[in-house]
């Protein structure tokens, strides 16, 4: 069975460290280097519920695709929530690595899962590394879809296709234009409009639109239709994709890991009351 170090280093060769934003925490957060590991969870975030899993499961690594501390922290004190999720790994002999931005830039990366949970067919980032001499890494990527759908049945499927969640997916556009050609990006999407718009395509499917900047897209390229998912749901296909990939490593080094991705939703969302579409502003109740 590999050490600690030794599927750590895996990890980072799949996904640099330096490659990660400047304002970002990524790497091991707890463990041992020396320690033994034979079970593996993903998970998107690093709560609680997501330690009791590990704990449960029996696993020496917790691997995350978003940080623990990521504006850093003067106390581990278990009278905070972190401070208890650091305790509960520690005691029980699990190791934290997160992955954030080096692996949502990555080769394949969290946009590169996404995509694929829709069958989209990737063509290139959207915003290209300009490190990257084969122009394959970046954030986001730029997708066709083998059969053009209307905006409605793009929203339908990734629907289908994504985790449930209480948000679901929200709409912007006329549902029933056609789309041959969609933006993805996993996680909060709504800096990469003037890439979006740049690209040309369709419609565009990331999470965590805010109003002011979809209002402007929407009136600065009209036909772009916006597909606005739950953020958990949009980044929880990579766990399935590192999972994988580990597990690959794992049986050309020959060792004998079992890699599990959790499927405890930690979206914070939990229930959604649609509106009445009939009542106007104003209205009398």
């Amino acid at each position: 069975m590999p050490r600690l170090s030794e599927v750590i280093a895996a990890l980072e060769n799949l996904w640099p460290a330096e490659r990660a934003e400047s304002w970002d925490a990524v790497g091991t957060v707890v463990g041992d280097p020396g320690q033994d590991v034979t079970r593996v969870l993903f998970a998107v975030d690093p709560v609680q519920d997501i330690v009791d899993e590990a704990v449960k499961l029996g696993a020496d690594l917790l691997v995350t695709h978003h940080p623990l501390y990521l504006r850093g922290t003067t106390t581990v004190a278990a009278t905070h929530f972190k401070g208890r999720v650091v305790h509960t790994l520690i005691k029980n002999d699990i190791a934290l690595h997160v992955a954030h931005t080096n692996a949502d830039t990555a080769d394949p990366g969290v946009s590169d899962a996404l995509a694929g949970a829709l069958d989209l067919r990737v063509v290139r980032p959207l915003v290209p590394d300009v490190s990257d001499p084969d122009g394959r890494r970046g954030l986001g990527r730029i997708c066709e879809l083998d059969h053009p759908l209307t905006v409605r049945e793009l929203a339908a499927l990734a629907a289908e296709r994504l985790p449930a969640t209480a948000q679901g997916i929200r709409v912007a556009g006329d549902p029933e234009a056609p789309v041959r050609t969609v933006a993805v990006s996993g996680g909060s999407g709504d800096s990469l409009f003037d890439a979006v718009r740049a690209a040309g395509v369709d419609a565009f499917l990331t999470a965590d639109l805010r109003h002011h900047p979809a209002s402007e897209a929407r009136a600065a390229h009209s036909p772009l239709a916006l597909l606005d998912a739950a953020h958990w749901a949009t980044e929880w296909p990579w766990c399935e994709l590192a999972a994988a990939q580990l597990d690959e490593i794992s049986d050309r080094h020959g060792w004998d890991l079992r890699v599990h991705v959790s499927k405890t939703v930690t979206d914070p969302w939990t229930a959604h009351a649609a509106s009445n579409p009939t009542r106007t502003p104003g209205a009398p109740n």
